[in-house]
């Protein structure tokens, strides 16, 4: 039950980060998820805070190789409260150690998720998406930028979560049900508006009525402008939500019904 000498060094935490960004999910698998990516990340540490061969890390392999699995943004702020608690207290820490993991990796994979894997995608790819179409070469080099701007986040956040420990957690306790739900408010906002910008459908069938013609398009504006673009992502949803359905293929159900919608003259762009 002896506890480790050695203090992790800015070498450490720089392996750490090139193996979770490079190496985290290839040993992804339905049984223990990202266990194995875990203990990959880590391991050259927990050799020199238990030395090779040792009992005890022996021990630790195998705890850090059980199910495990969370954000991919987030997953080194876990990793770095481990590790301090680990530093300080060796093999005495397994337990600590295996409640910590269990406990933070469903709040912060619904976290990061939310912003990192939904929330930022939807806003600067709608931005980006959509200079680009107005030949706006600005589109592309935003996007490269936030997505540098999440790969510096997730290179610092280790030490940062090392040096604090677990008063990471208890300070961050209190928000994290805001910060969740503030995330997924704004990620449903701006996939409305998303539909609303960015699908350009309308009713081009035109029915007369003797010398009346009627503009259907018009009169459905009149009931909802955008209704058609929301009526489209409300069938796809719903599609979605049927057995064996995936979403390749309601992509190519929306191509064929758009297809043969189009060439009848009943929707265009």
């Amino acid at each position: 039950m002896t506890k480790s000498n050695y203090k992790l060094t800015k070498k450490d935490f720089n392996q750490i980060n090139r193996r979770s960004l490079f190496g985290f999910q290839l040993g992804w698998n339905y049984e223990r998820m990202q266990g194995t990516g875990y203990l990959y990340t880590i391991l050259p540490q927990l050799r020199k805070i238990y030395g090779d061969g040792t009992p005890e890390l022996k021990e630790m392999m195998k705890t850090h190789t059980q199910f495990f699995n969370t954000t991919n943004f987030l997953n080194t702020i876990i990793t770095g409260i481990d590790l301090a608690i680990e530093e300080k207290e060796g093999i005495a820490s397994k337990e600590t150690v295996s409640g910590l993991k269990v406990g933070l990796m469903g709040p912060f994979a619904a976290i990061g998720d939310s912003i990192f894997g939904a929330l930022l995608p939807t806003i600067f790819g709608a931005l980006a998406a959509n200079m680009a179409v107005n030949e706006n070469p600005i589109g592309a080099f935003l996007w490269m930028i936030v997505q540098i701007g999440v790969m510096y986040f997730r290179w610092i956040q280790i030490e940062i979560a090392y040096k604090e420990g677990v008063t990471l957690v208890t300070t961050m306790q209190s928000r994290l049900n805001a910060i969740t739900n503030a995330a997924t408010l704004m990620g449903v906002f701006m996939v409305g508006a998303l539909v609303a910008t960015m699908i350009n459908v309308r009713l081009s069938w035109t029915p007369s009525i003797g010398s009346l013609v009627i503009d259907v398009q018009n009169n459905v504006d009149m009931i909802m402008p955008r209704l058609l673009p929301a009526a489209i992502v409300g069938a796809v949803y719903w599609l979605l939500g049927k057995k064996n359905i995936t979403s390749t293929k309601a992509i190519f159900i929306v191509l064929v019904v758009s297809v043969a919608l189009s060439a009848l003259g009943v929707i265009a762009k």
